[in-house]
């Protein structure tokens, strides 16, 4: 069988073409060369050699978005071993829970992040890693093929507790020849910033697979993306693609920036969740910079439906993007007629193997050759897809999953709540936040803001909701089922 390493394809054939003097990566933590980097690379991966992580073995990545997460990232897959890059917002029991999980045996941090890595435990681990001391000399590469296993991401996907989705070498090598090289059409010359951070799929994609796969450049940032910060960034790195979710291009426009603020930016890209029509025309408008809405999963790796450059349908997520088949399904699997809506299904070649140690959501997401988004769709007669929300009761917030049930609980852990119902709400720019209806406990009591500053405690301070609705009972169906739908109904308008 052919053999296939994506760190050598990423990195090794620029230097084979004479392109090491190239610049790879750009930021705040320094300048850094194809040559450089894959110099890099080398001594990280005869390091994690010495240490004994094994081929097919796990290395979790708690890291900023930096020159040392690209280095630990390829060295790990140059050797054969599975990285696996995990939010720096999680927090230590959840982390140990993903540890436990994968069964990782060595962990790799960055600075800002080392007392996290050090809060979390397994009994497989079998240490924390020190990028500083890795060294030797090995310029060998593991005979993977494409279909070995390249990269695990964590998503919590449609089924709400986070699962491992498995991804193979070849995988990355179909999204930079699809998406990123027929839709965004990056070219050697860009230069990408991402608001989303490379341990999301969307993120992963923008900051490192994308730029590295036509010897471009990467802007990292390793600070929390903030709009001030990253316009800055833009302007100073001479940014000229841009990538973030609806969420924060509302940001954007909240915080006052000026027309220019993005220099040489000359397309933006949006995915992570629909972005409202009204929002994209009031950006396009003040920015003078055009965006291209998709849609992308962790478990298909990245974006498979998408609008064009200078073909946007504003409140649309386009069509599929070349490689890749889309079906919309009724609740029978019947495949339906456009204009009319239905579960859409997606079939593609970057597909994730499925989910680590997760039989029952596995059969349920991947079926056959196509994979199930959760996502209800409607195609119209000219076969651009509009995406009409979720097919079941998991919300995206700001671009990442949020289950129900999280918010939930932690309220629940509150002394005075009694039971809670979370569902989604649009805010003003018609994006979706959590609205909690809630039923204290008698005699008790408690305040909106109370309960939103507990969540803050306890729970991501995304994941909060964004309005707490206090009620005396909820709508039940004949046989006592809590009608979310109503809810929904009743929460529409209460953040606008």
């Amino acid at each position: 069988m052919t053999t296939f390493n994506a760190a050598a394809y990423l990195l090794d054939r620029h230097v084979d073409a004479d392109d090491g003097g190239r610049l790879a990566l750009t930021g705040e933590r320094g300048d850094v060369t194809y040559q450089e980097l894959h110099d890099r690379v080398r001594r990280a991966a005869a390091g994690l050699r010495a240490a004994g992580l094994q081929p097919e073995q796990r290395l979790m990545m708690v890291m900023a978005d930096s020159p040392d997460f690209v280095t630990v990232y390829l060295a790990a897959m140059r050797i054969g071993a599975v990285p696996v890059p995990v939010s720096t917002m999680v927090r230590p029991d959840a982390l140990s829970e993903i540890l436990r999980d994968s069964r990782a045996r060595f962990m790799m941090t960055t600075p800002e992040y080392a007392s996290l890595a050090e809060s979390a435990s397994s009994a497989e681990l079998r240490g924390i890693l020190n990028l500083d001391e890795l060294g030797g000399d090995d310029d060998s590469v593991y005979p993977t093929t494409e279909d070995s296993p390249a990269f695990w991401l964590y998503t919590s996907g449609t089924t709400g507790k986070p699962k491992g989705a498995m991804h193979r070498h070849g995988s990355i090598r179909v999204v930079c020849e699809t998406y990123a090289s027929q839709v965004l059409g990056i070219r050697r010359d860009d230069r990408c910033l991402s608001a989303a951070k490379a341990f999301f799929a969307y993120g992963l994609g923008n900051s490192l697979l994308f730029p590295l796969s036509v010897g471009a450049t990467a802007i990292l940032e390793p600070s929390p993306a903030k709009p001030d910060l990253l316009a800055e960034r833009a302007t100073q790195y001479a940014a000229t693609l841009f990538f973030a979710g609806p969420t924060f291009f509302a940001a954007m426009l909240r915080s006052g920036l000026p027309a220019d603020a993005l220099g040489p930016v000359r397309l933006a890209a949006s995915a992570g969740e629909p972005l409202p029509a009204a929002l994209y025309q009031r950006w396009t408008a003040h920015f003078g910079v055009d965006i291209i809405d998709g849609i992308g999963m962790t478990e298909m790796l990245h974006i498979f439906l998408s609008n064009r450059p200078g073909q946007v349908r504003p409140g649309t997520t386009g069509v599929a993007v070349p490689g890749y088949d889309l079906r919309i399904l009724d609740d029978d699997n019947q495949e339906v007629k456009p204009g009319n809506p239905g579960t859409l299904f997606v079939r593609g070649e970057s597909t994730a193997t499925g989910y680590w140690s997760r039989y029952a959501a596995s059969r349920q997401v991947f079926q056959g050759e196509w994979l199930r988004t959760g996502d209800t769709y409607v195609q119209d007669a000219d076969g651009y897809y509009t995406c009409l929300g979720r097919t079941g009761d998991m919300l995206k917030v700001s671009g990442i999953w949020v289950s129900p049930t999280e918010v939930e609980n932690r309220l629940l852990a509150h002394d005075a709540v009694a039971q809670v119902v979370v569902v989604a709400a649009h805010d003003a720019d018609g994006l979706d936040k959590p609205v909690a209806f809630v039923i204290l406990k008698d005699g008790q009591e408690a305040t909106e803001d109370d309960l939103i500053a507990f969540c803050r405690e306890g729970i991501e301070s995304f994941k909060r909701p964004r309005k707490v609705v206090f009620v005396t009972g909820y709508p039940t169906t004949a046989t006592g089922k809590i009608r979310r739908v109503e809810l929904r109904e009743s929460a529409a308008g209460l953040l606008q």
